[in-house]
């Protein structure tokens, strides 16, 4: 993998770019370019041993031209004077075929970019032997279990400049660890997503995956109904995906097919939700150049906005809230970076709230403080293959996996068999809802890079569980 830090490169690029598109489609052409590098390295393992290692380093460059009222989007990995060319002709070919754009919101003006923040260079150009000492100690740690999963890093510098005249740098960096250990048909899953590669303990993402899965041996059927949950935070995670795409969506919103009410307590007041891309692992800009802020989606439990680009927020007139992306126009700027706030500091589980009865179960005294609060409830380790049946009340279907527990008295009794769920994501955390937040927050890693979802574990009043997962 080539070593390189900079962005100047990155910058020579967008500039080259907008002085193409001025003299091919003249000075009344508006143009944005957004050049990125990426480095991104993936070990895969398997059956307990790494069977795949894979690692890119590519530049992307996204062009955006409004020319005689039309807009047109091109995308080019050619960074030769030839391949510049090309993506720049491609764009004004396709931009005299597509309907005129009213809409068109204009270019960011010159503005101040900081630099986001600092990068930790040993995580940006990781070995492959350091993903690898990370995957030994998980095997190592679930002591003849099965396991799989991965261990990836991921460098970006990227550059922004416009035919307005701003321009802007930016570099991130990320490392996360997703890995299952499985005993006869239990699994356990382990998740974490962080800033430094040595932030992630494979030895004891090995260890609470293996606890986990043990636990989760012989599980019991319960009939379907309303049950009290604590959710752990790879399952409260799929709460703050889906509330992103569905609920905080600029688009959505302006569409009327958002639940979101800016201004309307629509949360249970323990509920506090910013979108904080500069929390971790983000470039400092979005496509269009804006800059990248905290966003507070919820206020103690008061709706406050949603996300925005540049053409949403015209639209309803509050401008950009820094969430253009590629693809916005067709389904909206979404929040990719999501923080469930919790409750306060850090705390200590009483005694006994850590898995008595079924080892392993609750993991973490965090977690184990909240179910310790459980009169007759389930424990949730995460939830998987959700689909939105009603955008609009953002009400989901889907199923849980990787470990679910009876909780009796504060104790999980038994494991139990996996559940299909129908469920309101706002309304599950709505008004009186949410009984209890842990104290520390756990981030997990998106599909897409550059994504993650930060919470601690949740205790809810009510889930509904509508039948097994065979249906």
């Amino acid at each position: 993998m080539t070593r390189s830090a900079g962005t100047g490169d990155e910058r020579d690029l967008a500039a080259r770019v907008v002085e193409l598109v001025r003299r091919a489609a003249g000075p009344g052409a508006e143009a944005e370019v957004l050049v990125t590098r990426a480095d991104l390295a993936l070990t895969r393992f398997a059956n307990s041993f790494i069977h795949q290692n894979v690692a890119e380093t590519g530049t992307t460059v996204q062009l955006r031209l409004h020319v005689d009222g039309r807009t047109a989007a091109g995308v080019g990995s050619r960074v030769d004077a030839e391949g510049l060319a090309a993506l720049v002709e491609r764009t004004r070919a396709a931009a005299r075929l597509v309907p005129p754009d009213p809409a068109w919101p204009g270019l960011t003006a010159p503005t101040p970019v900081p630099s986001g923040p600092a990068v930790d260079e040993a995580t940006a150009f990781a070995s492959p032997d350091e993903r690898a000492s990370r995957v030994r100690a998980f095997v190592d740690a679930v002591e003849g279990l099965a396991a799989a999963g991965y261990c990836r890093t991921s460098y970006r510098s990227g550059a922004f400049a416009n035919s307005a005249g701003h321009s802007a740098v930016g570099r991130a960096a990320e490392a996360a660890m997703d890995g299952i250990a499985r005993t006869g048909g239990a699994d356990g899953v382990a998740r974490h997503c962080a800033d430094r590669l040595g932030d992630l303990d494979g030895a004891a993402l090995g260890a609470r995956a293996a606890a986990k899965a043990r636990a989760a041996a012989d599980p019991v059927e319960l009939p379907p109904g309303r049950y009290e949950v604590v959710l752990e935070p790879a399952a409260v995670a799929d709460l703050l995906q889906n509330l992103a795409w569905y609920g905080f969506n600029g688009k959505r919103y302006a569409e009327r097919q958002s639940f979101a009410e800016p201004g309307a307590a629509q949360f249970d007041p323990t509920v506090t939700l910013v979108d904080d891309p500069l929390h971790a692992s983000a470039l400092p800009f979005d496509l269009e150049g804006t800059v990248r802020r905290a966003l507070p989606l919820v206020r103690a439990g008061t709706t406050g906005a949603v996300a925005h680009d540049r053409r949403s927020g015209a639209e309803v007139g509050s401008g950009s809230t820094g969430h253009g992306m590629p693809g916005g126009s067709t389904f909206g700027p979404i929040p990719r970076n999501v923080r469930l706030l919790p409750a306060g500091p850090t705390g200590v589980a009483p005694s006994g709230a850590t898995g008595a009865g079924v080892t392993g179960a609750v993991g973490d005294p965090d977690t184990g403080a909240l179910v310790a609060g459980v009169r007759r409830g389930l424990l949730v380790s995460d939830f998987w293959y959700t689909r939105v049946l009603d955008p609009k009340q953002l009400v989901v279907t889907g199923l849980t996996r990787n470990g679910v527990w009876l909780v009796e008295d504060g104790v999980p009794t038994r494991a139990v068999r996996d559940f299909r769920f129908t469920e309101s994501y706002p309304r599950a955390l709505g008004p009186g809802r949410v009984l209890d937040l842990g104290r520390r927050p756990v981030r997990q890693p998106d599909r897409v890079d550059g994504s993650w979802w930060e919470a601690p574990a949740v205790r809810l009043s009510s889930w509904n569980f509508t039948g097994g997962a065979s249906g």
